[in-house]
């Protein structure tokens, strides 16, 4: 059963800013995460599912009643966590539930204490000396001592230190298990895939796609990463035609999805081959989404993604790419300066030393591709890599 519906929801504040003919829906019982950078559309899209903002076209309807038109009926089974806090002139957060739970016509309020210990709140507190994460704590147990049936929740851990962004999740967890149907969003990408069924990522107004949990984690396919100890094993493997879904030519290296039932024959096929290391790489949603946006950034795009989402999405690509491979080199690097470090005795300190940092900068260099070189600000480059870089 359908709880909430979003079909062709738009709203443009102008110069590409807003959401744009959104459409997904949530079922019940289900929790549906909703992932992007400030500014992507996760605020307008779950103020317009609370009847706060009202679209340009489409329609969301929550339990068949219309967000904008009966916004007060369903207030009466949504519980929020809005992303901007902002509390009313009342001296404390005590004051602030009191005030809640008479609103909400609550006069059980073993709920919301039972929620100040597990999140460790001074309710006493004065509201206008909280600090982020205390009024970040106020806010979610207000919205959760009403104990709705629909929990939306608009960036919920923004503020709260590690052991309460765990104890948070462990709540959504138990709120899931009771059949609620949830709503949240999140620039976490671990947050969401560890609570969620459903993750959509939104950039720049619009859906790039909606993942599913439970298919991700039991994959038809595998992917491993191969590195050669040789350019010519490396470019006799790429001519067997195996699923080739990343390719770093610079370290001899190649990542390949396979399905479950030919891992035996991908490593059949590499037994002649001078292989430096093998090894699975676990498919995260992160890793997912990114992988999407490659193949789309690639092909002909349905939609118009911003030229700057994209370049830095694959920037922050290479550098993670970089930085795994920067590892394996470093390991190297430290075996040889070990072999160096034993003819120390037979040589003067200063030609030690001169070779051991040409060496490591030789190395540095060569773990730079050409994307980093470019992005590297002018006052961070030496003048060697100045040099290089022209």
């Amino acid at each position: 059963m359908e709880e909430i519906v979003i079909k062709n929801l738009t709203k443009d504040y102008g110069d590409g800013r807003g959401i744009f003919d959104l459409n997904f829906s949530i079922n019940k019982g289900e929790t549906f995460g909703f992932v992007g950078t400030n500014g992507s559309g996760k605020t307008t899209t779950i103020r317009s599912v609370m009847g706060f903002i009202k679209a340009d076209k489409g329609e969301v309807t929550v339990r068949g009643l219309d967000a904008w038109k009966d916004a007060e009926a369903i207030k009466k089974f949504v519980s929020y966590i809005p992303g901007e806090i902002a509390f009313p002139d009342l001296l404390s957060g005590n004051e602030f539930l009191k005030n809640q739970a008479e609103f909400q016509g609550q006069k059980d309020t073993s709920k919301a204490q039972q929620y100040i210990k597990r999140l460790k709140l001074d309710p006493s507190a004065p509201l206008k000396r909280m600090s982020k994460g205390m009024k970040q704590k106020t806010a979610i147990i207000a919205a959760l001592m009403k104990d709705a049936d629909i929990l939306t929740f608009d960036e919920p851990t923004t503020g709260l230190d590690p052991l309460m962004r765990r104890e948070f999740l462990k709540i959504v967890k138990e709120e899931k298990a009771k059949n609620k149907t949830i709503f949240i969003s999140s620039q976490s990408f671990e947050e969401l895939e560890e609570t969620c069924d459903r993750v959509a990522l939104i950039i720049d107004g619009k859906i790039v796609e909606i993942a599913d949990i439970n298919q991700l984690h039991n994959s038809e396919f595998r992917q491993y990463k191969v590195e050669f100890l040789n350019e010519e094993d490396y470019d006799s493997f790429k001519k067997l035609k195996f699923n080739i879904i990343r390719d770093q030519k610079q370290y001899n290296q190649v990542t390949v999805k396979v399905e479950k039932k030919n891992v035996k024959k991908l490593f059949e096929a590499l037994k002649p081959f001078a292989v430096k290391f093998i090894s699975e790489v676990n498919v995260t949603l992160e890793k997912h989404f990114k992988e999407k946006l490659n193949v789309l950034h690639k092909k002909v795009i349905p939609f118009e993604l911003t030229k700057k989402d994209i370049k830095a999405l694959k920037h922050q690509q290479n550098l993670e790419e970089n930085q795994e491979n920067t590892n394996l080199d470093n390991k190297q690097i430290d075996k040889s300066n070990n072999k160096t470090d034993e003819n120390l005795n037979d040589k003067p300190d200063n030609e030690s030393e001169t070779k051991s940092e040409t060496k490591l900068e030789n190395n540095s260099e060569e773990t730079l591709n050409g994307n980093q070189k470019k992005n590297l600000s002018k006052k961070s480059r030496s003048k060697k890599e100045v040099k290089n870089v022209q």
